[in-house]
């Protein structure tokens, strides 16, 4: 007499492989192919005459296709079979972009700290940064650091000794033509490591005005006469009564994603994470 806990084959059920659930292939579901580890949003999926195919997008807009069987994909970290979405099923709602803009990359922990780095001027700047680009950063491995200003800028790049494959990204602010900061960072591009470092910045004279005005309600940064200190004039002419950091952090508590910020701000971050996630040259 058989006993009902075992099937035909006598594999007691305890010991039979769990069934893989399947995920329908909707446009945006944010998927990872697990024998390459592509991570990317569903573009599209189309019948071939070898079987389905999907069509994935990573952050960067590079597309791969991929058949849809019998390879594996991580769905939030799980193992899935993606199959055919039916019609007329409303697509589920999901996370499908950073705050930066980037195709989103579920399940995934952050990458180990690559030995590039990207240094920022001050606080303020490292969690505007952190706001906006973080989920961006953990994926790729990126730390940021602050400097607490750039005078010593020089020294610093000498100590941190970049390389290739060590990388040194540095956001500045006011970085104008004929300003001190441009100065010093001609001064870095010539050094002995300049061929590894890239100084981008801004021309605000602080990160707060990097943040669109009308996010908060105004329509432009007021103007701060010269020889008072920018933050405190700024609180003044805001109408603010609180300190200046609890103005940055109602200033940062206003932006949501990039589309908060000014996109000469947008482009230097951008262009910072590609230098120092850049494969070395050969």
């Amino acid at each position: 007499m058989r006993s009902r806990s075992y099937g035909p084959d006598l594999t007691p059920p305890w010991k039979k492989p769990k069934p893989v659930p399947e995920v329908e292939a909707e446009r945006d579901l944010v998927v990872e192919e697990a024998e390459t580890g592509f991570c990317g949003a569903v573009v599209r999926v189309e019948k071939t005459p070898e079987g389905l195919t999907v069509t994935l997008e990573d952050r960067h807009g590079k597309l791969r296709v991929f058949p849809m069987e019998p390879r594996g994909f991580l769905v939030d970290g799980a193992v899935v079979t993606l199959v055919r979405p039916r019609a007329g099923q409303p697509a589920p709602q999901r996370k499908t972009h950073t705050a930066s803009g980037s195709i989103a990359v579920a399940g995934h922990q952050a990458r180990v700290a690559r030995a590039g780095r990207i240094y920022v001027e001050g606080k303020h700047d490292a969690e505007l940064v952190e706001r906006v680009w973080g989920d961006d950063l953990r994926i790729e491995g990126v730390v940021v650091e602050f400097l607490e200003g750039v005078d010593d800028l020089p020294a610093v790049v000498s100590e941190f000794a970049p390389g290739p494959g060590r990388r040194l990204g540095v956001l500045v602010d006011h970085l104008v033509p004929g300003s001190k900061e441009s100065r010093i960072a001609a001064e870095v591009a010539a050094g002995p490591f300049g061929a590894h470092v890239l100084v981008a910045g801004h021309p605000f004279v602080d990160i707060w005005q990097a943040v669109k005005p009308s996010v908060l309600g105004v329509d432009a940064w007021p103007s701060v006469p010269r020889g008072t200190d920018w933050k405190t004039g700024i609180n003044a002419a805001l109408g603010r009564t609180s300190s200046t950091g609890e103005t940055w952090r109602w200033i940062l508590s206003h932006v949501h994603s990039y589309r908060d910020l000014e996109p000469a701000l947008l482009g230097r971050v951008e262009e910072l994470i590609d230098f120092v996630t850049a494969p070395p040259e050969e």
